[in-house]
């Protein structure tokens, strides 16, 4: 053999060798190049109706609603990071914000419709006729479980809603969901009529019945009997324990405020419990009349809401930080959309998919006070844009869930975050 083919025989084997490589070995590669934080809950806070991040935590110049001066509606002030200002009525989170990173360049394509954006804000992805996809909740329930054995790993603090269903995971994935913070979960809790050996014998019907049926080795069957463990499970006093805010020192739950405060509250002490991931809606019944859709004098009111996510969501920074639960814990802020800086006709705002902002705090990540830069007047990206998959890739690695990694409808495969890559500098 001649020199010269020597030489090209080597180099292609070279070439060739990642390719010989067993699949478990460029998994395991893989796997080690993963970005891996160290969180190990969620409370995700809910906005509906679209906040206006020039409003809140990436405020710009100041606007004119009657003359039609596209800008914020209410002046910035300085946060304890330099070169980072939320609006005035953020005045207790303005403090804070060395915990907190306000990611000011998420983006998406979808139609600025609510319903349809509320569907990708939850689960990636666009309305599909074929898949039914999981929500993020469902996902780091299915992934990571609930922390303790005697807990839920996913409970919706809200009105229940298939977009933030289990989709192809099936029920065991699902929510726990409850719209008054003063009792646990409807059906949970036994009636008084109702005596332990009462329950007893209910069970134990339970059981001959479902040694006597012929399909529980199907999935769905499955499921559903999983779901009525749980249910079985949480119907003690231990977890609905959970639910007695009255516990709570009194100055404590006035710091938190009115009921979207306790509902931040009741977040907290789910946490303690075990729960893994919880989504507390704010505004829940439309309270100003508008939620955060401020179209035309919807914004006139907008001020309340603001003050209300500022009270709440600055008493739960440090309510966890004193129990030492803040860098397991990592708070999100999401809604469907932004606005616009342009006023409309009545001087609110519309809708605008394009560049708007979520919010991250604890969950031992490097915070940055804000990530993502917009233009002067927040309409277009200037540097960084982050996807809805790379943001919910970000969640997935602070938890310590692979985000490269594929799930299964049937034999289909389904990318967890539809390729989604996380803020690496929130790693760092």
């Amino acid at each position: 053999m001649q020199r010269r083919d020597v030489l090209k025989t080597a180099a292609a084997a070279s070439l060739a060798s990642p390719l010989l490589q067993s699949p478990n070995l460029q998994a395991s590669e893989a796997a080690s190049s993963l970005l891996k934080g160290q969180a190990e809950h969620v409370i995700s806070i809910w906005l509906g109706g679209g906040m206006g991040a020039m409003d809140t935590f990436d405020p710009k110049r100041l606007g004119d609603p009657a003359k039609k001066v596209a800008g914020s509606y209410y002046p910035g002030i300085d946060t304890c990071v330099p070169g980072v200002q939320v609006c005035e009525h953020l005045s207790k989170m303005a403090p804070l914000m060395d915990r907190v990173t306000a990611v000011r360049t998420v983006n998406h394509q979808v139609i600025d419709e609510h319903a349809a954006a509320t569907n990708f804000m939850h689960t990636g992805r666009p309305v599909s006729g074929t898949v039914v996809y999981p929500s993020l909740g469902s996902i780091v329930a299915h992934e990571r479980g609930a922390v303790a054995d005697d807990a839920p790993p996913y409970v919706l603090i809200g009105y229940p809603n298939v977009t933030r269903g289990p989709g192809f995971l099936g029920a065991k994935d699902g929510y726990l969901y409850l719209t008054d913070t003063s009792q646990g979960p409807t059906g949970l809790s036994r009636p008084e009529y109702i005596e332990p050996e009462r329950q007893s014998r209910r069970r134990s019907i339970l059981q001959s019945l479902r040694q006597m049926q012929n399909n529980a080795h199907l999935e769905a069957v499955k499921d559903y009997e999983s779901a009525i463990d749980l249910s079985l499970q949480l119907s003690g006093p231990s977890f609905n324990q959970s639910f007695e805010l009255d516990k709570e020192p009194a100055d404590l739950r006035n710091q938190y405020g009115g009921e979207f405060g306790q509902r931040c509250l009741l977040a907290r002490r789910l946490v303690e419990r075990g729960v893994r991931f919880i989504e507390v809606s704010h505004n829940l019944n439309f309270i100003n009349g508008t939620g955060w859709d401020v179209h035309n004098a919807g914004i006139q009111q907008q001020h309340t809401m603001i003050q209300e996510l500022d009270t709440a969501v600055g008493t739960l920074l440090l309510d966890l930080e004193q129990k030492h639960l803040l860098d397991k814990t990592l708070i999100v802020i999401t809604t469907e959309f932004g606005r616009p800086p342009e006023f409309d006709a009545g001087g609110g705002r519309g809708h605008q998919g394009s560049a708007f902002t979520c919010v991250l705090a604890g969950g031992g990540l490097n915070h940055q006070g804000a990530y993502g830069l917009t233009d002067e007047i927040g309409k277009k990206i200037v540097e960084n844009p982050v996807s809805v998959p790379d943001f919910f890739a970000t969640i997935h690695a602070s938890l310590g869930i692979d985000y490269t990694k594929y799930l299964y409808d049937g034999d289909r495969p389904v990318p967890v975050t539809d390729q989604g890559r996380p803020i690496a500098k929130l790693f760092a």
